[in-house]
């Protein structure tokens, strides 16, 4: 909890009552490597704050998984669409490593919303935050080249690249696993 709480009160701040209403709405769970958190079919219940641990997105294409999540701790994520529509998700969402994860259910969600103006204002920071990230990997895609995709990668996410696979992280840069291979022995630290 204390690391959600840090997370949010680095964006705005909080009342007593509003850290109250956090620890009532948003419940802790400690989940092993490889758990599926959702399979696509089915609907997004919640929205998940990862306190600890590396979770991974993705979705099955014809056979072939394509990574567009890999989360590292103190980030939030969701198949939002899911979550927001209550349709039936394209998204698979499975733990790397074990996991510490806060949620939150819609209903739960709703209450926050309505308690004040403060939970809409975190929710438009938090989406705003996550709408530039999508918009900066576009661009990452259209400007870089696959080595200085990777560059940015382990620069900018280390732990990610130390404990998620190099096919997994291949995906996520689109590129194959045999070239990122190749652009791992070219690099020297």
């Amino acid at each position: 909890m204390k690391n959600l709480l840090k997370y949010i009160e680095l964006r705005i701040s909080l009342t007593h009552e509003d850290r109250d209403l956090i620890k009532n709405h948003f419940v802790v769970e400690e989940i092993e490597a490889q758990t599926n958190l959702l399979i696509a079919g089915k609907t997004e219940r919640y929205i998940y704050f990862l306190s600890n641990g590396i979770v991974k997105g993705y979705k099955n294409i014809n056979g072939k998984l394509i990574m567009e999540h890999l989360v590292d701790e103190q980030n939030f994520f969701s198949s939002i669409e899911s979550f927001m529509s209550e349709t039936p998700s394209l998204d698979y969402f499975e733990t790397v490593t074990n996991c510490k994860i806060l949620k939150i259910s819609k209903p739960d969600l709703e209450i926050l919303k309505s308690y004040s103006a403060t939970w809409k204002i975190l929710i438009e920071i938090i989406t705003n935050e996550h709408l530039n990230c999508k918009m900066e990997r576009v661009r990452d895609f259209q400007t870089l080249s696959a080595k200085e995709r990777y560059l940015k990668f382990i620069k900018e996410t280390p732990n990610l690249a130390l404990h998620v696979s190099v096919e997994n992280i291949a995906s996520f840069l689109g590129m194959e696993p045999q070239s990122l291979s190749r652009i791992r022995k070219q690099i020297t630290f």
